[in-house]
């Protein structure tokens, strides 16, 4: 009894304090809701075109034969539990939202050390049986002993996003637009008040 006491203000600040409780969750999730957080629980691959600046990142891998097997989350998180795939999206989605909300993002998009390392990891875990394939090691020994030195997007450059420098790079990629947040009664409402 005294916890429930200690936790609920006093009675003449109760009024204020449900109120502002309100407003801030209300925001939130009007927040959630408008940026479309829930859809990056997925892992379909149009979530990533959410954000304009990966047009031409979303374009190429769609012309890319990995598109058949994969999606985003197949090479940019890890797999090994989880926990630690949802962790992973988590950090990095904030650190986006944030870039993308304060305007921040650059022109040109370069992968973190982070996710560097994931890319590696699940190149090499999807491709183990390419790497370990005797009569394909035999013709590629020299190039593939080393490869746990270099990444495999040291001579695998256009795999699987092709050359993407900017948002110039592929200015005519038909990519799918996010659908408007916007409620159809309120479409209809704005309509009939034209």
């Amino acid at each position: 009894m005294k916890f429930v006491r200690f936790i609920l203000p006093p009675p003449h600040w109760r009024f204020p304090v449900i109120l502002v409780l309100g407003v801030f969750f209300g925001l939130a999730g009007f927040a959630f809701y408008i940026s479309r957080a829930y859809s990056y629980l997925s892992d379909n691959p149009k979530t990533c075109v959410n954000c304009h600046i990966m047009a031409p990142q979303y374009a190429t891998w769609t012309h890319n034969s990995h598109r058949q097997y994969t999606n985003c989350n197949d090479c940019h998180v890890p797999h090994n539990n989880p926990f630690n795939k949802y962790f992973f999206k988590a950090k990095d989605g904030l650190r986006h939202a944030t870039m993308f909300t304060l305007r921040l993002e650059p022109q040109v998009i370069h992968i973190k050390k982070a996710g560097q390392l994931v890319v590696q990891n699940n190149c090499i875990r999807c491709h183990v049986n390419l790497l370990n394939d005797e009569p394909i090691h035999a013709l590629t020994r020299e190039a593939h002993t080393s490869r746990s030195e270099r990444q495999c997007w040291s001579c695998h450059r256009e795999t699987p996003h092709g050359r993407v420098n900017s948002l110039s790079s592929v200015p005519f990629a038909r990519v799918p637009l996010p659908e408007s947040p916007v409620p159809e009664w309120l479409k209809t409402l704005m309509k009939n008040n034209k």
